[in-house]
């Protein structure tokens, strides 16, 4: 398949090209019958001399085919397929569309130039099953990139091609929809596409075959990837003829509508023409979708919201809309994907401040812990949960829904996952860590934490790849409660923890060397830890740091008194 297109786009060429192989098997070999006869006929023979070339040139012109080669003499055959092409015969130019087919079918070479110009003949057609048959075999050459599409813009292609959309003939609609399509592909293409295209592709959409709306939908699709051509369909009308599709029947036409419209609703310039369509009509269409049992348009109806939700009035009109019991329904499912979307729409949800006390009442926090605790929590699924569980932690009745709703727990276990990404881990540890400094929160993680999962913090803290993985996990261990059994827990690591408070301790950021000093504060609790730490490198890397501190109290003094200035306003003024 030709690089470039999503696995949707891609899987239905492939439908494309199995749909090609099995009309086109039955005709090959009546067709190579039927052109070598013509070739040897009167009618289109030509001159000695001309098939003395011919022979002695036999052998020069080879387009490569599956199973074989076909030979293409320069004067013999291009000349009959002109004429077949450019006859008013409706069986000659049918013979002609025919050996395109079975050639587009076959096909494993660039396709000459020489050849384009038959094949325009024939979309110039008057008949229109000619026409359809050579539309579709133009579809599949350009499916396989055998056709160069700059050489069929500049050939005047394009509008025969926009003709057939409107010959009210579903097939032809949909092969003709299939070649704007792919022709839109190609960036130097689309700007002559989007000029003559985009109202009749825009009508089709509105067509009453599935399989019309289809093509024309996943046509409209390629053109939201230019923001260009995405504001030329803005202009035309295009954005409610996408939002409409979302409401129909078809799968397929509801899965690429719902792609253009995330495309479109990354730009937020289009986001008041999006919210303009009457009655939240978009975010109703969108938040049907998220229910629908096509995972795929289920997850995509999330992305685009979630695209969408940077909007701080489009946040506002969700919530309206009751949109949090769909995405919990989401959460509760087996499916690892679906999970995934609903908890993404989430944590943009819980980063809006109004949001926050709704969200904790409507029992999100709950979900999030039975989440945290399923035994396949991707690292996408960990990341935006820690999100959720740090918004939500700040807020009223926060840090009570943590608690009840296990998500400590749940936090904990997956510390222990060997699949998570360091890119997880920060974000895990990180929530920890700010939890841990509300005093509930620090009571109850100090009481269910055990021996596996205070290994695993101590281990991520003495591993440099990571600073910030680092710091967040001895920030977690430095603020546990020391109780008895705690300094149990701990006692095993003291060799450990030691390696990784002196490198603190040596860093000039005075963040990491305040983190040392508060965790040996700590410690020093125990016996065996004083123990440990007389005589030893970190104690006399605080004799350093104390030095260090006194000498800068020093230097202070020297200079006082400081005024108040801009960059510390408060600081106090001292009399002379």
């Amino acid at each position: 398949m030709a690089p470039g297109y999503c696995e949707d786009c891609s899987r239905l060429l492939e439908e494309f090209h199995f749909h090609l192989r099995k009309v086109c098997r039955e005709f090959e070999q009546k067709i190579k019958t039927i052109f070598r006869e013509l070739c040897q006929c009167t009618c289109f023979s030509v001159t000695p001399e001309s098939s003395y070339r011919r022979r002695k040139r036999r052998g020069r012109r080879r387009l490569s085919l599956n199973d074989e080669e076909l030979l293409l003499d320069d004067e013999e055959s291009l000349q009959t397929l002109s004429r077949l092409s450019a006859s008013q015969n409706t069986e000659l130019q049918t013979t002609a569309a025919m050996f395109y087919l079975h050639l587009s079918h076959h096909l494993q070479s660039p396709l000459p130039d020489a050849l384009l110009e038959p094949l325009m003949n024939l979309l110039l057609s008057s008949d229109l099953d000619v026409q359809k048959t050579i539309a579709l075999s133009l579809v599949n050459l350009l499916v396989k990139n055998n056709v160069c599409r700059e050489s069929v813009i500049e050939m005047g292609m394009l509008v025969p091609i926009l003709e057939l959309i409107q010959s009210g003939d579903s097939n032809a609609q949909s092969h003709s929809c299939a070649c704007v399509c792919m022709l839109a592909s190609s960036e130097p293409n689309r700007e002559a596409v989007m000029a003559e295209g985009v109202k009749p592709l825009l009508a089709l959409a509105k067509s009453y075959d599935p399989q019309v709306q289809q093509v024309a939908s996943w046509a409209l699709l390629h053109l939201t990837h230019s923001d260009w051509s995405t504001r030329l369909l803005c202009e035309a009308g295009g954005f409610p003829v996408l939002v409409l599709l979302l409401q129909g029947s078809d799968s397929e036409v509801q899965f690429y509508s719902c792609s253009a419209l995330c495309n479109i609703s990354a730009a937020q310039e289009h986001h008041p023409q999006l919210l303009s369509i009457g009655g939240h009509f978009l975010l109703r269409s969108l938040l049907t979708l998220v229910s629908s049992s096509v995972q795929k348009n289920s997850m995509q109806a999330c992305r685009c919201l979630q695209t969408l939700s940077q909007n701080d009035l489009i946040q506002e009109q969700l919530m309206e809309l009751d949109c949090v019991l769909p995405l919990q329904s989401l959460l509760k499912t087996s499916s690892a994907g679906w999970r995934e979307s609903a908890v993404t729409l989430l944590s943009a949800l819980t980063s809006h401040t109004p949001n926050k006390d709704v969200l904790v009442i409507e029992g999100l926090l709950q979900e999030v812990g039975q989440l945290l605790l399923h035994p396949t929590c991707s690292s996408a699924i960990l990341t935006h949960s820690c999100r959720i569980i740090s918004d939500l932690s700040s807020c009223s009745e926060g840090q009570q829904a943590v608690m009840e709703g296990r998500c400590l727990s749940g936090l904990l276990g997956t510390l222990l996952s060997p699949s998570l990404t360091d890119d997880a881990l920060t974000h895990l540890t990180s929530c920890l860590r700010n939890l841990v400094t509300q005093h509930a929160l620090k009571t109850e993680l100090s009481g269910i934490i055990n021996s596996e999962q205070v290994s695993r913090l101590i281990r991520l803290s003495v591993q440099t790849q990571n600073p910030q993985l680092s710091y967040n996990s001895s920030a977690v261990i430095s603020r546990l409660e020391m109780t008895g059994e705690m300094v149990q827990l701990l006692r095993p690591h003291y060799v450990t923890m030691l390696q990784y408070l002196s490198a603190f301790l040596k860093n000039k950021d005075v963040k990491l060397q305040q983190l040392g000093m508060v965790t040996i504060f700590n410690l020093k609790t125990d016996g065996d830890f004083s123990s440990l730490l007389s005589g030893s490198e970190v104690e006399a890397q605080l004799w350093t740091v104390h030095d260090q501190t006194e000498e800068t109290r020093r230097l202070l003094q020297m200079i006082q008194p400081l005024s108040p200035s801009p960059v510390n306003p408060s600081l106090p003024q001292h009399k002379h």
